[in-house]
């Protein structure tokens, strides 16, 4: 594929939002830049959705094109890679109601994912905190966080310990919202 960048590769062409990836949320070689960050067509050299955006236009986003929703997105799959697909539909479909608040609502989630990774991550808990992010709507992601103000931060106990409290609670709010966190493979 040849070079592709866009403005905003938090929030992919397809949906995906980029930034709550473990792979965008990583240093070292396997760092994704996101869709159309820099050096992404090195880490992806074929993508089907951009090849098809280039024959509509080039499109920022698949909700602009005036063929959306097309085949691709009448049955997602049930298969996850690094990051779960479930909710690109309705990414997309938020996204073009109002592209400017999806993405101070992107930003939000990118700012607590950020948080649950640098202070609570055992070292098993990325993915886990990427998916839970990804999945659950803002609300339930702002009461973890008061949460781990309220509760978690008061404490007089170790990282790990903390990080284990944290990893509790998010698989209790999952439970609680009827979310699966395990990615489809």
């Amino acid at each position: 594929m040849t070079m592709y960048t866009r403005e905003e590769p938090r929030f992919a062409l397809c949906g995906l939002n980029c930034c709550l990836c473990p792979r965008f949320n990583t240093d070292g070689t396997s760092r994704c830049p996101g869709c159309g960050g820099r050096d992404f067509s090195k880490q992806h050299p074929t993508c089907s959705v951009v090849t098809c955006s280039r024959k509509h236009g080039n499109i920022e986003y698949c909700f602009e094109c005036s063929e959306y929703p097309c085949r691709r997105y009448e049955s997602i799959g049930d298969k996850d890679s690094f990051i779960t697909y479930r909710n690109v539909t309705t990414n997309l479909e938020e996204a073009g109601r109002d592209l400017t608040d999806y993405l101070a609502t992107l930003t939000r989630k990118q700012k607590y994912l950020k948080l649950l990774i640098e202070k609570y991550n055992d070292g098993r808990a990325k993915s886990l905190y990427c998916i839970a992010i990804e999945l659950f709507p803002i609300g339930a992601l702002e009461e973890l966080l008061e949460f781990i103000v309220r509760d978690v931060e008061r404490e007089d106990t170790g990282e790990n310990e903390k990080a284990k409290k944290v990893v509790e609670k998010v698989r209790e709010k999952a439970g609680e919202l009827g979310i699966d966190l395990a990615l489809r493979k």
